[in-house]
């Protein structure tokens, strides 16, 4: 599934794109994807004549902001936008085209089928489902050490489910999760309530430098990932975690350790990432 990382890269290719293209019509071809309104003629009238100022992101979420409207889009497990000539033979598995005056379309393509698209009025958007009860963005100016220990500081939950509750924190995933705790050398079994303030500074620094180093490679191709101009992202051979099970640490040579934590992969190094009690000290391991 596109993370954050993936999700920005596509924003920041979509707005080289798209910007400033009006369109003249949209043809919806999977109507489930379309989740609101629950009318998909409705869904193409809001849009039609509409122009597209600008593109957003909020979490995992797209949100191509209209004049009077804003498209709310879930890339989901394998959502994928392009741009073409209206001329060019239409792809397998697309779903939603956005019909441009200019003689070019956007067209949305999914062979999974999860993606989502919502369309509210302007200014509304993050008020309703699925936007509102999204958690702290964590590449935003607000998201400071201070604001990130108040989030998760008293929760007893484990440390790594509760980073990928978007209720919480949005827009880390699986990946970036596992890579981070190895970079603040933290387990990804302790419970948030256990990190010190030191601790939880250090994964927030490790959280920032985590997500911005992967922005600027462009995501991780991890599956079949690519952005809005079909380049694959390359921060997959920057990964130090994810995908490398029984390899070494490049730290401390320790092998890389994988299990199953809240129905997910995780990865981490035992020496690197020691697991503590609620006292500080070292538990006893469970292979």
């Amino acid at each position: 599934m596109p993370e954050l990382p993936e999700v920005e890269t596509v924003r920041r290719t979509l707005n080289e794109l798209v910007i400033n293209k009006k369109i003249e019509r949209v043809s919806v071809l999977l109507p489930r994807i379309i989740q609101h309104p629950d009318d998909i003629q409705a869904f193409a009238v809001m849009l039609e004549g509409e122009t597209i100022r600008s593109v957003e992101r909020r979490g995992k979420f797209l949100r191509f902001m209209l004049d009077h409207y804003t498209l709310v889009s879930h890339l989901r497990m394998e959502g994928r936008y392009g741009v073409y000539r209206s001329d060019e033979p239409m792809e397998k598995h697309t779903h939603v085209v956005f019909h441009f005056t200019d003689g070019t379309e956007l067209r949305y393509k999914d062979v999974r089928q999860f993606g989502t698209m919502h369309v509210y009025p302007k200014d509304t958007d993050l008020l309703e489902a699925p936007l509102k009860k999204l958690g702290l963005e964590p590449l935003d100016e607000a998201f400071t050490p201070e604001a990130f220990r108040g989030k998760i500081g008293k929760r007893k939950t484990k440390i790594k489910p509760l980073l990928l509750n978007q209720e919480y924190i949005v827009g880390i995933g699986n990946i970036y999760v596992d890579e981070a705790l190895f970079l603040a050398g933290i387990h990804p079994e302790r419970e948030a309530h256990t990190l010190s303030a030191a601790e939880t500074a250090k994964l927030h620094e490790a959280i920032v430098e985590t997500l911005k180093d992967a922005v600027a490679a462009g995501g991780s191709s991890i599956k079949s990932y690519v952005n809005g101009q079909g380049e694959i992202g390359m921060f997959q051979h920057q990964l130090k975690m994810y995908g490398r099970k029984d390899e070494a640490c490049l730290t401390c040579g320790t092998a890389i350790v994988k299990t199953v934590l809240a129905g997910r992969g995780t990865h981490f190094c035992p020496v690197c990432q020691p697991l503590k009690s609620k006292r500080g000290k070292r538990e006893t391991l469970k292979s």
